[in-house]
């Protein structure tokens, strides 16, 4: 299968557009040098690499990030983490939530703590590199779609002037509650796309009604086709039906689905059948 090579002057939404920022949430996963080699791959010609100790007392020990800039466009990925060192830490109720971007509802204290640790960085690298009004997007999978989501909103709630071109995330879970998903859905309306693979666990932490999602969510279903809406009850259908396919795999599908490379291959799916 022949993909589209990553478009630089892209301005809006589409399937390759969207394969290529999935791409970029796992470019975070490398180190400073391996960004760089891929990122020139890529066609950008400046990058640079973020990473943050923390001193919370959650098992995410750092956060790590990287901008890359080319002529037309400048992408800021973040990166995940595997369910299994996030699990607790999500599910955890007596995390509190605490004031969101530019103090427009609440976050919770996790995410916002990780940000914080790089966001000044980024913004400044941001402002840097964009010399000539290059397009703007934030990406990230897992922990990083919570990342990337927040740092596209506060780019934009602390000076409106810089509303990023897009956001995409992958396996993001619950990030804020409903005042700043509000904000966040009116602002970023055709610019914010949270990708959702079937069975994958964790978007449905941390647990309702104190956190929520933001729009706008498409979903894979188990064999692998993207929707730009699913009804609740064809959803629940979808997931048994997921579970069943797999019923002796050595990993639950839930943590399965959440794997960026099963993202990955279900994009290349669509990708091959809408030729």
């Amino acid at each position: 299968m022949t993909i589209p090579a990553l478009d630089h002057s892209t301005t809006g939404y589409s399937l390759p557009h969207a394969y290529w920022m999935a791409r970029a949430a796992g470019l975070a996963t490398l180190d400073a040098d391996g960004i760089d080699a891929q990122a020139k791959e890529w066609g950008f010609d400046r990058s640079r690499y973020f990473e943050s100790s923390h001193a919370m007392p959650f098992p995410i020990e750092d956060t790590q990030a990287y901008v890359m800039a080319g002529d037309r466009m400048i992408v800021a990925g973040f990166r995940g983490t595997e369910v299994t060192k996030i699990y607790d830490w999500l599910t955890d109720v007596n995390t509190p939530p605490v004031p969101g971007p530019a103090n427009k509802g609440f976050v919770h204290y996790g995410f916002h703590q990780a940000l914080q640790s790089v966001y000044p960085q980024i913004r400044d690298t941001i402002e840097e590199f964009r010399t000539d009004g290059q397009s703007v997007w934030f990406v990230g999978h897992s922990l990083g779609g919570a990342l990337a989501m927040l740092a596209g909103a506060r780019l934009y709630f602390e000076d409106p002037r810089l509303l990023p071109d897009g956001v995409y995330t992958f396996g993001q879970p619950r990030t804020c509650e409903r005042l700043l998903a509000g904000a966040h859905n009116a602002a970023f309306r055709n610019r914010c796309f949270r990708f959702v693979n079937n069975n994958d666990i964790v978007p449905h932490l941390p647990p309702e009604p104190v956190y929520t999602h933001v729009n706008a969510a498409r979903y894979f279903d188990a064999d692998g086709r993207l929707h730009e809406s699913m009804p609740l009850l064809a959803r629940v259908k979808d997931g048994v039906k997921g579970v069943a396919a797999d019923l002796f795999a050595p990993e639950t599908d839930a943590v399965k689905d959440h794997h960026l490379e099963n993202y990955l291959a279900a994009f290349e799916k669509n990708l091959a059948n809408s030729r």
